[in-house]
């Protein structure tokens, strides 16, 4: 039996390799780096500067000059937060099956809602904050819901309808913040400090830098979406759904129920990013003057952190040291824009994985199924098996 025993093929171990997420995961960002080096060399430049930036960003130390700051690492987290909770709220809808490509616009309307809560209710500190930031989540729920409705309801593509309702939120947010008294076509009055997220002993932790209590809401949200999507009915059912519609449907899930609650639920975590954003990086409100790009590049989060809750968390950190290493890289002579080439890099070889997996079962021979007489039968694949 030893001598019959079959040697792995390699393209046996790449499938393998492959279907690992995990580890895809690693080898993509360990390409995109890799990638980013040749172009750092090709341009004439040093990539140890590209690398020293990446970990002063990541640890506060400054290799070149013997100084540790934690401010650094303060700042990383905390861009690192709205990208987080965007990139949640594309996950949770692949999911189920669903593309929310819309996160933009609930992240606005989040943002939005926040700056009109800061603004205008009892200014109770502790309650004002929460409050903000409940109203925030619950008008983008509003927002993706009507999404998931609008696809359960009349099949509508949620792409098309996402991408609408973008800059339906983006030019509804304009209009309605410049209404607010005070407001000019850049910003409005000073947002009042028991609405604001900062949180003195953070700042005197990191050094002063701008991390705030949307840190935390993001650990709970990562965790929160663990829990809905592994431990609870809800998370099943949007899994099956997303897995196999007709299997759902047949096995009596209600699809377009899930279709409705994953949208809500998605719009809620890009929402509480417009709110962090809101409440926790600026002193007043903003209009807006284009796109924040934060629910565009939680798209590239999710891809990468494969829609799961501790994965996302990680991705999030990633892409958010590489926003964090911009400005450390050009004080060394390296173009910032390499960190976005970097990005782009990383989403590009995620988006190889499924058409390798396609390759490699296309050429993969279909395994042979014993019948109940003994004989090996081939499986169909249009032609007759050839004689023995």
């Amino acid at each position: 039996m030893e001598k019959n025993r079959k040697k792995p093929q390699a393209s046996d171990l790449l499938a393998a390799f492959i279907a690992s997420d995990g580890r895809m995961s690693i080898l993509v960002v360990l390409l995109g780096l890799l990638c980013g080096t040749l172009i750092v060399l090709a341009v004439g430049r040093n990539p140890g500067n590209m690398f020293a930036a990446l970990l002063q960003a990541m640890t506060g130390w400054d290799a070149t000059r013997g100084v540790w700051n934690i401010r650094y690492v303060g700042e990383w987290l905390a861009v690192s937060t709205p990208l987080v909770l965007c990139g949640l709220s594309m996950a949770f809808a692949a999911r189920a099956g669903l593309f929310n490509i819309g996160a933009e616009g609930q992240y606005i309307i989040g943002l939005t809602i926040a700056q009109f809560a800061a603004l205008y209710l009892p200014k109770v500190p502790g309650l004002h904050a929460f409050l903000a930031i409940v109203l925030a989540g619950l008008g983008a729920a509003a927002w993706g819901g009507l999404v998931g409705w609008l696809k359960a309801r009349w099949n509508a593509s949620e792409v098309v309808a996402t991408i609408m309702l973008n800059y339906v939120a983006y030019y509804l947010s304009r209009w309605a913040t410049m209404q607010i008294p005070g407001a000019n076509t850049y910003k409005t009055p000073s947002l009042p400090q028991s609405a604001q997220l900062d949180l003195p002993f953070l700042k005197d932790l990191t050094n002063g830098s701008t991390l705030n209590a949307g840190f935390f809401i993001a650990i709970a949200s990562v965790l929160a979406f663990w829990w809905i999507m592994e431990k609870t009915r809800l998370g099943f059912a949007l899994r099956a759904t997303g897995f196999n519609r007709d299997a759902a449907l047949a096995s009596g899930i209600r699809a377009n129920r899930s279709a409705v609650t994953s949208m809500a639920i998605a719009g809620a975590f890009a929402g509480l990013a417009g709110a962090v954003v809101a409440l926790g990086s600026f002193g007043y409100g903003r209009v807006l003057g284009g796109f924040d790009n934060y629910g565009f590049n939680g798209i590239a989060v999710a891809l990468v952190g494969n829609s799961t809750g501790l994965g996302v968390g990680l991705s999030g950190l990633l892409f958010g040291l590489l926003t964090g290493a911009q400005p450390l890289m050009q004080s060394r002579g390296i173009p910032k824009e390499i960190t976005l080439i970097i990005s782009g890099l990383v989403v590009v070889f995620v988006s190889l994985r499924a058409g390798l997996r396609m390759v490699l079962a296309w050429k993969r021979p279909l395994p042979a199924t014993a019948g109940a007489d003994g004989a090996t039968a081939v499986a169909d694949t249009g032609s007759e098996a050839p004689d023995a």
